[in-house]
C-alpha cells in the first residue's frame, strides 16, 4: 500500500522542521487509466434505459468499459426504487468486490440508499481493494458509510444516467480530469461561486445532500460530528421551511459544532434563491466560519465534482476551494 492510500494519510514536508508529516484524510483510491473496466450500479432509483445507455458510451469514449450490474435496469413496486433492496445491495457488494473493477459508478440518486445501506456485505467490502466511487443526492448516505465503515475517500459527481453527465461537457470534462488526471482538477470554483461568509479555513471535506446528513443523524454507524472538516452542502426540492427544519435540527443535535468551514452547492427547486440565501446565512453565519454559496456543485445543470475525505484548504474571499493533495493517488 502506497504512502498515498494509507490510513494515516498522505505525507508532505513540515514547514517548520523540514521533516515528514501525515496529511490527515482518508485512503484515497488510485487513478483511472484507459482500459480501465468501471462498474455501473443503482443504488436508489429507477434508471432510464436510453439514458442509461448514453452514459456508458460516455465512458466508452474516455477509454473505459463500463460494466452495467445485472439489477440496474429492474423495477419494483413502488416505482421510485431501482428494484429490490437486497438485490440493489447484492449488486453493489458484487460489483465492489470484483477486482477486474477500477471503480464504481453510480447510475442516479432518487431515494432508496437508506433501505440497502445496512444489507450490503461491509466485511467483505472492506477487504477488497479501494476504489473510486462516484455519486450525489441519495448517494450522500453512500459516501457517508463508505468514510465511515471503509475509511474511504469518495466523489461526489455526476452520474450515468443523469442529464448532467449525458448533456453537459464541463461536467463531463471536471470529473474525466479527477478520474485520469486528478492534479489538474485540485483548486475548485466556478463562475457563480461568491463569499458569503469570509475567511479562510482547513479541514477535510465531507458532506453532500443536507437532507441525507440530517437522516443520517442518530443511526448507530452515522458520523458523530462535521468537526474539524470542510462541509459541502446542496439539495433540491425542499421548500426554505423545509430547509430550515434541517438546518436547524443539524445544529441542535451539535452536528455543526466545530465545523472549519461551509462550501454551499445548488438549492435547485427550492424556492427564489434570494430566500434560500437569507435562509442559509440566518442558520450558519452564527458558526463563525468562512462560508462560500453558488459554488457550482449537485443539482444544478452543470456541476463540479468534489472529492470527499480529502483534506482542502477553503479560501472564502477568493471563493476558492483547494485540495491539499490530489483526489485519487
Amino acid at each position: 500500500m502506497s504512502a498515498g492510500s494509507a490510513r494515516t494519510g498522505p505525507m508532505s514536508a513540515d514547514p517548520v522542521r523540514g521533516q515528514a508529516r501525515p496529511v490527515p484524510g482518508l485512503i484515497r483510491p488510485r487513478r483511472l487509466v484507459p482500459g480501465d473496466r468501471i462498474g455501473i450500479v443503482a443504488p436508489s432509483g429507477p434508471v432510464p434505459r436510453e439514458r442509461l445507455d448514453a452514459g456508458a458510451d460516455i465512458l466508452r469514449g474516455w477509454g473505459l468499459e463500463p460494466v452495467v450490474a445485472p439489477h440496474v435496469l429492474d423495477e419494483h413496486p413502488f416505482g421510485y426504487l431501482a428494484g429490490g433492496d437486497r438485490e440493489r445491495a447484492a449488486d453493489l457488494t458484487r460489483t465492489w468486490c470484483d477486482p477486474s473493477l477500477a471503480a464504481v459508478l453510480c447510475a442516479r440518486g432518487g431515494y432508496g440508499v437508506q433501505r440497502m445501506v445496512d444489507l450490503l456485505d461491509w466485511p467483505a467490502m472492506r477487504a477488497a481493494p479501494p476504489k473510486a466511487f462516484i455519486g450525489y443526492s441519495d448517494i450522500t448516505a453512500l459516501h457517508e458509510a463508505f468514510a465511515t465503515r471503509l475509511g474511504l475517500a469518495t466523489l461526489h459527481g455526476p452520474m450515468a444516467a443523469t442529464e448532467a453527465f449525458v448533456k453537459d461537457d464541463p461536467s463531463q470534462d471536471h470529473l474525466r480530469r479527477t478520474l485520469f488526471t486528478p492534479e489538474q482538477a485540485q483548486t475548485l470554483t466556478s463562475p457563480t461561486a461568491r463569499t458569503l461568509v469570509p475567511g479562510r479555513a482547513e479541514g477535510v471535506t465531507l458532506g453532500g445532500c443536507v437532507s441525507l446528513l440530517a437522516a443520517d443523524l442518530g443511526t448507530p454507524r452515522g458520523r458523530r460530528s462535521a468537526a474539524g472538516g470542510i462541509l459541502v452542502l446542496e439539495d433540491v426540492g425542499e421548500e426554505a421551511y423545509r430547509l430550515d427544519r434541517i438546518v436547524t435540527q443539524l445544529l441542535r443535535a451539535g452536528w455543526l459544532d466545530g465545523v472549519a468551514g461551509i462550501v454551499l452547492g445548488s438549492w435547485q427547486e427550492c424556492g427564489p434563491y434570494p430566500e434560500v440565501r437569507a435562509l442559509l446565512l440566518d442558520r450558519l453565519g452564527g458558526l463563525g466560519v468562512p462560508i462560500v454559496e453558488e459554488f457550482g456543485f449537485g443539482h444544478c445543470p452543470s456541476t463540479l465534482t468534489i472529492p470527499l475525505g480529502v483534506p482542502a484548504v477553503l479560501d472564502a474571499d477568493a471563493a476558492t476551494l483547494t485540495l491539499e493533495v490530489p483526489a485519487l493517488v
